[in-house]
């Protein structure tokens, strides 16, 4: 499964720079009295990605450091902003990384405090910064389930029904008409168990794959 940023519990933020752009959320910590803001913005899109960070940038355009870091599809990317080296953009993309983040940009704004931190408390600074913000998410996985749609007769649904139950299998839709109808979705193929079930007295169709997210 690949882990997905879908909301946060707290500091909930709907921006209305654009109107395709998700829920995205923001978190602020204080060190030596710099400011860190940090911007969690899922996205799939690497054009809607700069321009969200040009927005960010509008909306605070006396800080110090607009650092970077995204995971889209392949597309894996930091920026320091004017931070020494590695000591920003990279720190930030490795928090995502080590928790299996994908379609997401991390943006963490600096509004320098007056006392430098050195090499190893930026590093510090700007992971910790992602960090306490994957901190208070609610997080998702992605899997594909298969769709499908069976028809049986009535006298085989006691038998049907006792199999979903068992295997913790929910219909999502039920018809009844000359025959009965259900529409459930499986991770696995369950076919072979359904026609052992009925002795082959059940019509089996394949629909669609569909992606979902569960939170975890």
């Amino acid at each position: 499964f690949v882990t997905k940023l879908v909301e946060y519990s707290n500091f909930l933020l709907q921006y209305n720079y654009a109107k395709n752009y998700k829920m995205t959320v923001i978190n602020t910590i204080e060190i030596k009295k710099s400011k860190f803001i940090t911007y969690l913005h899922r996205t799939q899109d690497e054009q809607e990605a700069k321009d969200f960070l040009k927005a960010i940038k509008k909306e605070h355009p006396n800080a110090n450091h607009h650092c970077t870091a995204m995971i889209i599809g392949n597309i894996m990317r930091s920026n320091d902003d004017g931070e020494p080296s590695q000591t920003a953009g990279h720190p930030m993309l490795d928090v995502l990384m080590h928790n299996d983040m994908q379609d997401i940009l991390a943006v963490v704004v600096r509004y320098f405090g007056g006392i430098k931190l050195g090499t190893g408390g930026l590093v510090r600074a700007y992971s910790s910064s992602v960090s306490e913000a994957l901190k208070a998410a609610t997080l998702t996985t992605v899997t594909t389930l298969q769709e499908y749609q069976i028809h049986f007769s009535y006298d085989l649904i006691g038998k049907v029904d006792h199999y979903f139950r068992t295997q913790n299998i929910e219909v999502i839709e039920q018809q009844y008409e000359e025959d009965v109808v259900y529409h459930f979705l499986v991770q696995d193929d369950i076919s072979k168990d359904l026609m052992e079930l009925t002795n082959g007295k059940i019509k089996i169709q394949y629909i669609q794959d569909i992606e979902t997210e569960c939170v975890i």
